[in-house]
């Protein structure tokens, strides 16, 4: 920037500039703190507590000690004090003018809540009380779930997760990190702006964020994540049950729950009913607890549910949540906190942990044309002496031109979404936002750190330094770079250099060591290195070397990778060398299984050719959405032939198959030796794509509406002598639908053709990922499909479908479903010309000791039964 335009802004601004620095420190000064220890009626600390100023959304949350920190301006305010199942208590405070305002300190104990059963005046005949009460929640439900047409909030989320138990090793083979000790595991805080809008729209903007030992990670606490709302019919809870939960205010909760009167009493100005929540059956997707309910609104107070392992969540034994609700501007309520506690335990592991969020300076838009239903006619009860009662919310009639204003606003935030936000991003992290001191989160830190935390995030900071220099590093890689039996046989061996960034595999024996009827025994040794930056690219560089001691032919290739913007999905890549193939380029069949079936069962199913070849390919999205992968390949193609008929156990009724195989359509698939120079363009696109900008990455998420597949191949003859002339084109759909209590379902569906193909050879077919053997690597192809049989060079339909059960069967089974086990269903469908119509149904269980599937499929071609058989793989 030039010298002179400096001097010129200086000149005209600065004094502006600096009258509202003054104003700022003025106004900052003035701010002065509250804080405390909210206790029970033990004097022990009460943990998550909620304390906020009457009338306004500011307000905190106690730690796990109970202690609470509030910024408060200067005046007088009247200081609520509640805890769920507790009497609330007020307190008037007056925070004085000054520059340098002493800390108020304000220490509070809360009493268990009296409730009295004789407060109640609404009940059904011969049933509990409740059952009136949340006959009127339900009515409601809808009312109070759309009532609220927009609003912004800031949040503060803290989580919190430790380790009690960590095992050596976990299944008996998996070693477990030497870095990984009982202690907090993670601890991380984040400040978010949250904007909401119906029905059911959230964008959030991440303004800071600390991670306890790591100053350059961002946290994985998001705001709108946290938004479980009771309202809702069904609740659902990613990572933690497939089904999700029927809420106890749902349509058709009564099919679900009992209900019980605690009581009743008075907190606040308001009467508020206690409701103990049962479920009718512990295996259902449901929860227990207590409800808080406001009479005569008839909406939730606070409420405090769980769930335990009963309920079919995977690694939890109790998960529980706790909300409480608060008077805003507009008639409505809002949420002021909730926390969520578990208790982890599996595969020797075993935790708890906590995250809890704050929510503070509403800004609520209600909706304007909402009105409240008529509350249904409870049944005729015992008659009651009348009590004080809340008369239903009234609903302010409006003019038209108020209506078409009100529909016409700016939503809450009072600044439009493109100010800051890019179409369809539902996370935003500012660039700087883990960068913040330790005055910024004492400020802006609604929840007192507990002991615990304080000395986690010193300890972890002060070690930082140390964590990343060589020394320390070395001697962490120096016991994870361990060769294990596990690392030989499963997984392959890895040795890292965290300082540098970089590392090298090998595969595991079982990859290393084949064997097939083309080159004999096979010696397979593939090394990769890789490289990482500290701004997320990476590249890898792999080289594999191969001999076979039957064919006595040594062969090599190199692959290399590079991504290099992983904001716009970006990598290019290499591949080239003389190596052998399946025909099918998805290799269905493994170098193990094809080893195992060829020597102890005599089925060689692995059909080889060999080829000359390189590859070049880039991946880019083109905008939000739009995916595009591009590939050039040229090629030089042989036959490769049978060269040992060598088994460990020979059956006579069987024999090793040509190593051409089969098919229907053509018959023989022997080639001659030619050349291919052939390129591709796929295209992916999922409308609406929602995502993540991190500042150095993107995340993309799903969308309600499925994935869509566009791929062109051709063919070029001529160029560089290429023998192949044809061209190819299909178009596919596929996605993942959420049918609530009935489970979840996947599908997809494509069609293609050829249609120009003066010449193509069969690797150049439309190949489907067909099986034979018992184990099942995919379950979502064919599974009773031969591998070539069916492969194609003229039109084709293809079509798959799974349903996830998710328990909705087995889990009412009364001894079956302790064992958690899932049942699943499948539909695979193929026609081809030389195929015709055909059809497999599949019946299985998954989750099996938590990993494993085994399903069970039947085959039919024209209405005809061809094959039947098991199946067998992870299912988790």
């Amino acid at each position: 920037m030039p010298t002179a335009f400096i001097t010129v802004l200086l000149h005209k601004y600065l004094p502006a500039v600096l009258v509202w620095c003054v104003c700022l420190l003025a106004v900052e000064a003035k701010a002065g703190t509250l804080k405390g220890k909210v206790t029970d009626e033990k004097g022990q600390g009460l943990a998550f507590a909620t304390v906020y100023l009457q009338g306004t959304t500011v307000g905190s949350t106690t730690n796990e000690r109970g202690d609470y920190q509030l910024t408060v301006d200067p005046g007088k305010f009247t200081v609520v004090f509640q805890y769920v199942g507790y009497k609330s208590q007020t307190r008037e405070i007056e925070v004085p003018e000054g520059e340098n305002p002493s800390a108020l300190v304000l220490n509070v104990q809360l009493l268990p809540d009296v409730y009295n059963l004789n407060e109640v005046r609404v009940s059904l005949s011969g049933k509990d009380p409740a059952y009136g009460i949340m006959q009127q929640v339900i009515a409601k439900r809808d009312y109070h779930l759309k009532e609220v047409q927009a609003y912004t909030a800031q949040v503060y989320v803290k989580g919190l997760q430790r380790l009690i138990d960590v095992p050596k090793r976990v299944l008996g083979l998996i070693k477990v990190p030497a870095g990984l000790k009982p202690g907090i595991l993670y601890l991380s805080e984040s400040v978010s702006e949250l904007s909401f809008m119906q029905p059911n729209k959230y964008r959030e903007r991440m303004i800071s964020s600390k991670v306890s030992g790591n100053s350059r990670a961002f946290s994985y606490n998001q705001a709108s994540e946290f938004n479980v709302n009771f309202y809702q019919n069904l609740l659902k809870a990613k990572g933690v049950n497939e089904r999700g939960f029927v809420s106890p205010l749902a349509n058709n909760a009564m099919f679900f729950y009992k209900y019980e009167l605690v009581g009743s009493s008075q907190n606040n100005g308001h009467l508020i009913h206690r409701i103990r929540v049962i479920p009718k059956r512990k295996t259902d997707p449901v929860v227990a607890g207590y409800l808080y309910i406001v009479d005569g609104a008839w909406r939730l107070h606070s409420l405090n549910l769980y769930v335990t392992k009963d309920q079919q969540i995977e690694f939890v034994d109790t998960l529980r949540i706790t909300q409480q609700f608060t008077p805003a501007p507009g008639n409505v309520w809002v949420l002021q906190s909730q926390k969520f506690t578990f208790d982890v335990k599996g595969y020797g592991f075993r935790g708890n942990g906590y995250f809890m969020a704050v929510y503070s300076k509403y800004r609520v838009k209600p909706a304007p044309f909402v009105k409240p239903p008529p509350a249904p006619a409870p049944v005729a009860a015992a008659p009651q002496p009348p009590q004080p009662t809340l008369s239903a919310e009234p609903t302010p009639k409006l003019s038209r031109k108020e209506r078409r204003a009100q529909r016409n606003a700016v939503p809450a935030t009072g600044v439009p979404e493109a100010e800051y936000f890019k179409k369809k991003e539902v996370l935003l992290i500012e660039q700087n936002a883990n960068i913040r001191d330790s005055a910024y989160w004492a400020q802006m830190r609604p929840v007192p750190l507990t002991e615990e935390e304080v000395s986690d995030y010193h300890t972890k900071d002060s070690l930082q330094v140390i964590k990343e220099s060589k020394p320390y590093k070395d001697s962490l890689d120096q016991e994870n770079n361990k060769l294990t039996v596990a690392n030989l046989l499963l997984s392959g061996y890895s040795y890292r250099n965290s300082y540098e960034r970089n590392s090298f595999n090998i595969e595991p024996i079982t990859r290393i060591w084949q064997y097939n009827t083309v080159e004999g025994l096979v010696a397979n040794l593939r090394i990769s290195y890789t490289k990482r930056f500290e701004d997320r690219r990476s590249y890898t560089i792999a080289p594999t070397l191969r001999y076979g001691f039957s064919n006595q032919r040594a062969q090599a290739k190199i692959a290399a990778s590079y991504n290099y913007d992983l904001v716009r999905r970006r990598s290019v890549g290499l591949e080239g060398g003389r190596f052998v193939s399946q025909f099918n380029p998805e290799e269905p069949i493994t170098p193990f299984v094809n080893t195992v079936y060829t020597l102890l069962l005599e089925e060689n199913y692995a059909k080889l050719y060999q080829k000359g070849y390189l590859r070049l390919w880039h991946n880019r999205e083109l905008v939000n959405g739009l995916s595009a992968t591009f590939l050039a390949e040229f090629a030089q193609r042989e036959m490769l032939f049978n060269t040992t008929g060598y088994v460990a156990r020979d059956r006579a009724s069987r024999a090793f198959t040509p190593n051409d195989p089969y098919n229907a359509e053509v018959g023989s698939t022997a080639f001659p030796r030619h050349q291919a120079l052939t390129a591709a363009v796929s295209l992916s696109y999922r409308p609406g794509a929602e995502y993540i900008s991190h500042p150095d990455r993107k995340i993309n998420l799903g969308s309600k509406w499925p994935l869509f597949r566009l791929t062109y191949r051709k063919g070029f003859a001529g160029l560089l002598g290429s023998d192949v002339d044809y061209d190819f084109v299909s178009f596919g759909v596929s996605d993942d639908l959420s049918l609530g209590l009935l489970g979840t379902s996947s599908y997809s569906a494509s069609v293609g053709t050829f249609w120009r193909k003066d010449q193509l050879y069969f690797m150049d077919f439309r190949h489907f990922s067909g099986n034979r053997t018992i184990l099942s690597g995919d379950f979502s192809g064919f599974q009773l499909l031969p591998y070539y049989r069916y492969s194609t060079q003229r039109t084709y339909v293809e079509a798959h479908y799974s349903h996830h059960f998710n328990g909705f069967i087995l889990n009412k089974l009364p001894l079956i479903r302790k064992l958690k086990w899932q049942e699943v269903a499948s539909v695979n469908y193929l026609h081809t010309p030389a195929a015709g119509h055909y059809l497999e149904l599949g019946v299985g269980l998954e989750h099996l000791f938590k990993v494993f599937r085994v399903d069970f499929y039947t085959g039919f071609q024209e209405r005809q039964k061809v094959s039947s058989g098991l199946r067998l793989g992870y299912g988790f």
